[in-house]
């Protein structure tokens, strides 16, 4: 494991512009029982080396590196994405997707208590199930306006500029969606980068359908238009496109 990655993506403090204040990231170091080939500790980054991190040199060794990251996640394979019958895991996939590509997405977050304890100023640690608690796609949403900023994301409007600065640039697109319903699940996905052979849906020239890859009720390394614009889906209440180079 590349330790001296894994330190500057869970040790980093960012500026909170919104609130002129600094807001740390929440999560763990790798564990040694999170693996692809098991159900536990789905929290945690997992502890595999031979997994590949986005090598952030230029543009094309950023696409080329999330495609063997997405290659070797197998997100249609891996017992650690296999739904059961009381989840799906879109959450757990977008964080490891993110983690290995070096850009902050929670997997778990700060509780209301330990927010404000850091924000003034405080230390505060890490403690599963105590000041920090698992994080689901729904609450991701809302986590994406209200603190996405701080981690450099950035929101975006349209789904053609999306694809197109990930094909560029080799960055990291998401899509989020909140269930209507509280308490149920929404979804979240990764927008990557097109390939040779694997290509989002255009009409007339333009990204309708953006090349994704996903955990859910179905997994998929790659799709684009066989699920559609799932995100519109009248299960959810509200969408979010943000962008991370």
């Amino acid at each position: 494991m590349n330790n001296d990655t894994t330190t500057n993506i869970f040790e980093s403090i960012v500026t909170d512009s919104s609130c002129d204040s600094k807001i740390k990231i929440a999560g763990f170091l790798p564990h040694i029982n999170s693996r692809l080939d098991s159900t536990l500790m789905k929290y945690t980054p997992i502890c595999d080396s031979s997994i590949p991190f986005r090598d952030l040199t230029d543009s094309a060794t950023k696409r080329e590196s999330i495609a063997r990251l997405i290659d070797k996640l197998d997100v249609t394979t891996n017992i650690r994405y296999k739904r059961t019958v009381e989840d799906t895991y879109c959450n757990v996939y977008s964080y490891d997707f993110c983690y290995f590509s070096k850009v902050y997405l929670p997997t778990v977050w700060w509780t209301d208590d330990a927010i404000k304890k850091i924000l003034d100023g405080q230390n505060v640690e890490a403690v599963y199930g105590e000041t920090v608690e698992t994080i689901y796609s729904s609450a991701i949403h809302d986590w994406f306006l209200k603190w996405g900023e701080s981690f450099g994301w950035k929101r975006i409007y349209n789904l053609d500029e999306m694809q197109n600065k990930v094909n560029t640039n080799g960055g990291v697109g998401i899509i989020c969606a909140k269930r209507k319903q509280k308490g149920l699940s929404g979804h979240i996905v990764p927008v990557v980068p097109e390939t040779v052979v694997k290509k989002a849906y255009r009409e007339n020239g333009v990204v309708v359908y953006p090349l994704q890859s996903q955990a859910g009720k179905l997994n998929y390394n790659y799709f684009a238009k066989a699920r559609k614009d799932w995100w519109n889906n009248a299960l959810y209440s509200s969408s979010v496109f943000y962008y991370h180079d």
